[in-house]
């Protein structure tokens, strides 16, 4: 290929450069690994390699988290151990102040991302981006449209939340290319559902505009607890749902699915089947501009009752990790291992 979609092979070490989407009817296939909900970036080479020999097929990208009320500095030893191995890190640039959802947040708020009150260390971040050089994937205001999360508009004035969120994330984005960040692809992130599912709560109202963003994302879940006792859908109905909006946001961007999951021990829905569907709709082309997608490995406790426990490990589920095997031996033609690369 040309210097402008060339695929890697081994370590990536080309600067300056930015991740193209895969070839026509392929897909990339991303990482995410926590043990631990406290722990967003806990994920080890050890952890890779268990998880690659677990579903039989190599990884493109390893997604973690970047809590800022841990440290606001850029993660250089993480993206350096995911860039040893030649994969991509995927950056969930998290400014927040804890750990704790659905509230509003106290120190990094909309308002203050937008008066500059954070330049300083974003530029510091950038710095960090700058040194690391190689490629990587980065978002910030992760599933904006969903109340969990602080940048949502439910804590930022409602209806004039989503155009606070915007001149954020141009503020960020602006900010760290002014800085040289050439090496960062952008992704906006959204969820399939709109919570709350009011009209100024819809994603669309969220999107920076193309200028502002380079890959568009999005998460679809089916039960998230064993007590979850709402129909467990599917997430064909999720994605027939909010994939036209997107595609209809931008004409050209690549769409990933960032996260999708379905806990164990549900009793009216095996994780294995669900995700049986889920697979087989993704590699059937269903939605020809998801360009990637990555499962949710996440454990965490909800209660004292460990029965209750979330866990969508694949490990931790012999069938679960039978079928990724096999979706992934049947449809090996269909994933794109290495990153393409565009040169700039």
């Amino acid at each position: 290929m040309s210097a402008s979609g060339v695929i890697l092979g081994g370590s990536i070490s080309l600067s300056a450069a930015s991740i193209a989407p895969p070839p026509a009817g392929k897909l990339y296939h991303g990482f995410y690994y926590s043990g631990n909900s406290d722990n967003e970036h806990g994920v080890t080479q050890k952890d890779i390699e268990r998880y690659e020999q677990t579903v039989g097929a190599k990884i493109t990208w390893v997604f973690f988290s970047d809590n800022w009320y841990e440290s606001r500095a850029f993660p250089s030893q993480l993206c350096g151990m995911i860039h040893g191995l030649g994969k991509i890190p995927y950056v969930r640039l998290m400014l927040r102040s804890a750990p704790e959802q659905d509230r509003a947040e106290k120190l990094f708020t909309l308002d203050a991302i937008n008066a500059g009150k954070f330049d300083a260390d974003l530029n510091k971040w950038a710095a960090g981006a700058k040194k690391f050089g190689a490629p990587m994937l980065v978002e910030w205001g992760t599933e904006c449209n969903g109340q969990w999360f602080a940048w949502n508009g439910k804590w930022n004035g409602k209806a004039a939340g989503p155009a606070k969120f915007v001149a954020a994330w141009r503020h960020i984005v602006k900010l760290m290319r002014d800085a040289g960040c050439s090496n960062i692809t952008w992704v906006w992130h959204v969820d399939s559902s709109d919570v709350p599912e009011v009209a100024w709560n819809h994603f669309e109202n969220y999107y920076p505009g193309d200028d502002y963003v380079d890959w568009m994302a999005v998460s679809a879940y089916g039960p998230l607890t064993p007590g979850d006792k709402e129909q467990p859908g599917r997430i064909r109905d999720l994605l027939d749902d909010a994939y036209p909006r997107l595609a209809a946001v931008s004409p050209n961007k690549p769409i990933i699915l960032a996260e999708f999951g379905c806990t164990q021990h549900h009793p009216k829905i095996a994780a294995a089947d669900w995700a049986q569907d889920a697979l087989t709709d993704l590699f059937s082309g269903r939605w020809p501009r998801i360009a990637g997608f990555c499962w949710w490995n996440e454990y965490w406790q909800n209660d004292d009752v460990k029965s209750h426990d979330t866990d969508m490990i694949i490990m931790d589920d012999p069938a679960l990790a039978k079928m990724f095997r096999m979706q992934f031996s049947a449809a090996k033609d269909k994933i794109q291992e290495k990153p393409v690369i565009d040169a700039k």
